[in-house]
């Protein structure tokens, strides 16, 4: 196909033009069109079953909800995980289900399930919420809404009714949430004192208030000759009506609602807040759908903001806090920034080494036409300009050139024969263009297993791969056609190139070690002692290589003995051979010391695998976003106004830092004991700390603040907030509690893993009542009468059985409740009146005992099993290094009996990836094999190249431990792409090897001569692929330290396997080719190839071009 195609672009040089010219247009249109994302967009179909229950404490939900909720999904199919979070008065539980299960399906299933024990439910809780959780959800960009005329309440009133409205029609938003502000509603408060005096309840007025203030249809009829609908209208129309209404009493007598109590317009109790820079304000959060582009997202936010400020009020200010679209965009950026200079230093390398500039511009041509046509496939997959895929366009820079460095290296080495540059592109391409695609066919091979290995591994590796693959594939495209096609006719004879090509002469320092190397070479490799004479072509003439020259028995094995390798000396002296004579003397030694050789490389490869137990070993670097999460928490029980207090002086610390730009507290997302600090840091060159150096100096300054646990924290898969998480789980709660604890201590006391918490030691204060069943018989007074008059007049009654106060735009919730100064009163419980089934009113205190207790204040599961979560965030240890500390502590060795650990968050995803990974790169070198097995039509010969692979680890791994990085999944990518690499130089070696020796060149020649004419191109390949890594590796740009672990392995792994290759793969080849020769001679009593007897077709590029006809190599080559 090579020579097939790359004569067919010779002869039609037009149509090659044209064809690249339409591929490159359609893929800069498709460049355009692509959105900007973080990372890929990886579809984790889970789904959320939320239950709401007011008042009541964790271990109930746990028993009356949690359980049954679970026992119900647990059956259906392809269930990955359950985890639920049970906490006061709310039930969440998550189901993940593996990877490639239809979302909709799956919540669809779980809705179902649930619908299906609604009965057994309690009668009480709010209807269960099903939704699909999305990956892509999560904040975008974050505004603040303040005004220095309005209240608090009229804020969150605009950000509800006007701002939430506007911007959630904007492509890609999926949802708007307000943080801080209040709900507006209809408050009720009733007077204890008045209830009883009057003998009522305040459940019977709710339910007085719910029945009558309500609209209602009243069918329809038939009046005055037309159709008409009925309608049964009793809701309010205002709060003064409200007040008037008339609450029938147990006597028959009625009053009126405001004779019980205080009817308000106001807002429900404050139970969040927002503060930026320590000032109260309202601010709310753009969240994305799932499959948007974050950026679009953003892009699409702000405009729709500035359209939307004009219709605002002059005093309202939208203020813009954050948007995680920034880092995106700079980390982008930087990434396009390495892609672009990475390529300068792969053209400047590849000029340097041919020192021809046509050569180097037909070489640098490669680089677009192989990445812009790429676009089109990323478009047509669905695939973002995301981390992933610009890094796998930035690491195959110096690889995407490879092919046509080859193509040009090999065409220019035809004409330093004499060829002219149509006959030199011609054969050129005919003799190198298998190796070629096959070193391609070693590229995809390599990242399709990966790229499809599933799991959450593959969902990101799978972009990278893909992309790798495609551009090597139209790098080869170009290598094989446009390459040739330029070289024919854009090159020049040698005598004529070289007397032009002035813009790479040699200079300076370079030709100053040019006359030195002159000066010190025996005389007969001076250059006057090669005259023009010795190189006429009349010496050169065919008969001298006729096949009748090339007899069976010239390649007996006894013939091919190092003794009958003619010294180099004998061999006209060049410039090129100068260059080359310290590696041929190499190899010679080599190749004569075999035993040693390979020992050296043995022990090189076994030695490199004791590196990994000092490498620190971790999922991957979130980076310098600029923003930074800390989350305070306080003990369960803590109110608001103390939240508030521990905000204010997390504030105060944040804001003495320099490099802290805006500081923004949520408080009471999660609880009025909890709150959520986001820290803007200034732009990185306006700071002096990076965010990681921020952190561990916040660190010291959070441990003074008393009564609370201020954290940073961590940006981990999955959801988690820390960087390292394990889950106990156990069905003994007491054992599993006294496990954690000693877990816990144990875990404070490793150096580097700081922030330790635990999930068991959270307890809360809480008001218990106890019924007293004899006492309650005899009254005829039930547990649910009880427990719901102490929960409505409390916190009033569930949101789905509030009554409604109808405005034009919406409905107002009317609640009804004890006022606030008797809702503090335990007193005032014991007294409440709960109905009997006589009719009369009993205290609660006849019927049951109220004491002080506690509680969990939340309770986790785990796979329907109690669970406990432990974690900690990580100062100067890897996370592997945590693990495998944590793993050897006293309470993990063993656990008791009945507990077991689970991995959680990053640590789980870390596993996944080393056993997905492995697996997967066996599965790739098999199939390196296969196509080495199709490539030499031998089960032997690809031995000779696979053992260029163990080698090239060992470099990386030198690498990233000289460089102390991080052994994980951006590592691992590079390792992967090291196995195409490194197979593509091995293949040029032994291709050539072969070659020569079926021309009938001795094996100790063969390998001699295919090891100096490919060094160049090995040389230019490897140095022109860390070249175009050399940015990534400093850490250039915005997110840096995130992609130089991939950067780093490859230069690491291709700089020793390249060394390695040039001498070892040579070594083991004359092993393997002495062992097929053996297992030829003895299957078949020859050790010669059938191949060696055919005679090749020559066709002249000349002949093909005037008649338009091709013949095929009868040597299998095109």
């Amino acid at each position: 196909m090579s020579f097939h195609v790359s004569s067919w672009s010779i002869k039609n040089p037009v149509a090659t033009l044209v064809m690249f010219l339409v591929l490159g247009i359609v893929g800069l249109f498709s460049f355009n069109q692509l959105g900007i994302d973080q990372l890929p967009n990886i579809d984790l179909p889970a789904v959320m079953v939320t239950v709401t229950q007011p008042g009541a404490g964790p271990a109930e939900l746990e028993f009356q909800v949690t359980k049954k909720i679970e026992d119900a999904v647990a059956s259906l199919g392809d269930i990955d995980q359950i985890s639920s979070t049970v906490t006061d008065g709310s039930s969440s539980t998550i189901i993940n289900f593996v990877l490639g299960t239809d979302s909709n399906q799956a919540t669809n299933d779980v809705r179902n399930a649930v619908a299906q024990i609604r009965q057994s439910l309690p009668l009480d809780i709010n209807e269960p919420i099903v939704r699909r959780l999305e990956f892509a959800g999560g904040s975008v960009m974050t505004y603040a809404v303040a005004s220095d005329k309005r209240s608090l309440e009229e804020l969150s009133d605009l950000v509800d009714r006007k701002i939430s409205r506007d911007l959630v029609n904007v492509p890609g938003v999926a949802q708007i949430d307000r943080l801080g502000g209040v709900d507006r509603e209809i408050r009720v408060d009733l007077d204890p004192a008045r209830l009883q005096a009057f003998g009522i309840t305040a459940t019977q007025v709710n339910d007085q208030i719910r029945t009558f203030n309500i609209n209602l249809p009243g069918g329809r009829g038939n009046i005055g000759g037309a159709e008409q609908n009925v309608r049964t209208l009793g809701s309010a129309k205002t709060v003064e009506e409200l007040k008037n209404y008339r609450i029938v009493l147990p006597d028959g007598a009625n009053v009126t609602l405001s004779s019980l109590g205080k009817v308000t317009d106001g807002f429900g109790d404050l139970r969040k807040a927002a503060y930026l820079n320590g000032e109260s304000v309202v601010a709310f959060s753009v969240l994305r759908s799932s499959g948007s582009s974050l950026v679009s997202v953003e892009e699409g936010v702000s405009k729709a903001v500035e359209q939307l400020k004009t219709t605002l009020p002059e005093d309202i200010e939208l203020r813009l806090i954050f948007t995680r679209a920034d880092s995106i965009r700079e980390s982008y950026q930087a990434t396009i920034d390495s892609l672009v200079i990475g390529s300068l230093l792969t053209i400047l390398t590849v000029g340097i080494f041919l020192r021809n500039w046509r050569v180097t511009l037909i070489t640098a041509v490669a680089l677009p036409l192989s990445i812009i046509p790429t676009f089109l496939v990323m478009k047509s997959l669905n695939y973002t300009l995301n981390g992933m895929t610009l890094l796998g366009l930035a690491l195959a820079v110096g690889n995407l050139v490879d092919d046509a460095i080859c193509m040009i290296e090999n065409i220019d080495q035809h004409l330093d024969m004499g060829k002219k540059p149509l006959k030199a592109a011609w054969d050129g391409a005919r003799e190198i263009g298998l190796a070629v695609v096959a070193t391609t066919a070693t590229i995809v091979a390599v990242f399709i297993p990966v790229a499809f290995m599933g799991g959450i591994p593959g969902q990101f590796f799978q972009p990278f791969g893909v992309t790798v693959a495609v551009s090597t594939m139209f790098s080869t495209l170009v290598a094989t056609t446009m390459t040739p096609m330029l070289s024919a006719y854009l090159l020049k004879p040698k005598s004529k190139a070289l007397k032009v090509d002035k813009l790479f002469a040699k200079r300076g320092l370079l030709a100053k070690v040019e006359s030195w190397q002159n000066n010190h070479q025996p005389n007969n490799l001076q250059p006057n002692n090669l005259q023009p004479n010795n190189l006429q072509p009349n010496n050169l003439q065919p008969n001298n290589l006729q096949p009748n020259n090339l007899q069976p028995n010239n390649l007996q094995p006894n013939n091919l003995q190092p003794a009958t390798e003619q010294p180099a000396t004998e061999q006209p002296a060049t410039d090129k051979s100068r260059r080359i004579q310290p590696y041929r003397g190499l190899l010679t030694w080599a190749l004569k010391h075999r035993i040693t050789t390979m020992l050296i490389a043995v022990a090189f490869f076994i030695g490199s695998l004791q590196l990994v137990q000092f490498i620190p070993k971790g999922l991957f670097s979130n980076g310098d976003t600029g923003v930074s999460t800390i989350s305070i928490e306080l003990p369960p029980g803590s109110e608001l106004n103390e939240t508030i207090e521990v905000i204010q002086e997390t504030n105060r610390l944040l804001q003495s830092n320099p490099a802290v730009e805006n500081v923004l507290a949520s408080a009471g997302d999660d609880g009025v004991n909890s709150a959520i600090v986001y820290a803007k840091l200034l732009p990185k060159d306006q700071r002096e700390l990076s965010q990681r150096e921020f952190g561990q100096e916040m660190r010291e300054d959070f441990q003074k603040i008393p009564g609370a646990r201020v954290r940073f924290r961590s940006q981990g898969a999955r959801g988690s907030n820390q960087d390292l998480s394990i889950i106990l789980k156990s069905e003994n709660g007491e054992l599993l509690s006294q496990t954690a604890q000693a877990l816990e201590k144990q875990m404070r006391q490793i150096p580097g893993l700081v922030e330790v918490t635990s999930s068991e030691s959270l307890v809360k204060p809480e008001i218990v009542i106890v019924p007293n069943p004899a006492r309650a018989a005899d009254l005829g007074v039930s547990v649910q009468a009880i427990a719901r008059t102490a929960s409505l007049a409390l916190i009033g009654d569930l949101e789905s059985n509030l009554a409604k106060f109808d405005l034009p735009d919406r409905q107002i919730p009317i609640r009804v409740q004890l006022d606030p100064a008797s809702r503090d009163d335990i007193e005032t419980l014991k007294n409440l009146r709960v109905p009997s089934q006589n009719g009369t009113l009993v205290p609660i205190a006849a019927v049951a005992d109220i004491r002080l207790g506690s509680g969990p204040a939340q309770i986790d599961r785990f796979n329907r099993s109690r669970q406990v979560s432990l974690g900690g965030n990580l100062q100067g240890i890897s996370l592997g290094d945590a693990i495998a500390k944590v793993k050897s502590l006293p309470a993990m060795n063993p656990l008791p009996p009945g507990v077991s650990e689970e991995p959680a968050g990053d640590a789980k995803i870390m596993r996944d990836i080393f056993s997905r990974f492995f697996s997967a790169l066996g599965l790739a070198v098999l199939s390196i094999y296969a196509i080495l097995v199709l490539l030499y039509n031998s089960f032997l010969y690809p031995f000779g190249i696979l053992v260029a692979l163990p080698l090239s680890i060992g470099g990386a791994l030198m690498g990233l431990l000289i460089g102390q990085k991080e052994l994980g999944l951006f590592a691992l990518i590079g390792i992967v792409l090291l196995m195409g690499l490194v197979t593509k130089n091995a293949i040029l070696l032994v291709d050539f090897a072969l070659a020569h020796q079926q021309e009938g060149m001795p094996q100790f020649k063969a390998v001699i001569q295919a090891g100096v004419s490919r060094l160049r191109p090995i040389l230019m390949t490897s140095v022109s692929t860390v070249a175009g890594m050399i940015p990534i590796a400093l850490e250039w740009g915005a997110a840096g330290e995130v992609r130089s672990p991939m950067a780093i392995a490859v230069i690491g792994g291709f700089t020793t396997s390249t060394l390695l290759t040039l001498v070892v793969v040579p070594v083991l080849f004359t092993y393997v080719d002495n062992l097929v020769r053996w297992t030829r001679k003895t299957l078949f009593g020859s050790n010669t190839q059938d191949s060696q007897d055919l005679v090749e077709v020559e066709v002249e590029p000349e002949q093909y071009l005037s008649n338009g006809t091709s013949v095929a190599a009868s040597n299998g080559k095109f």
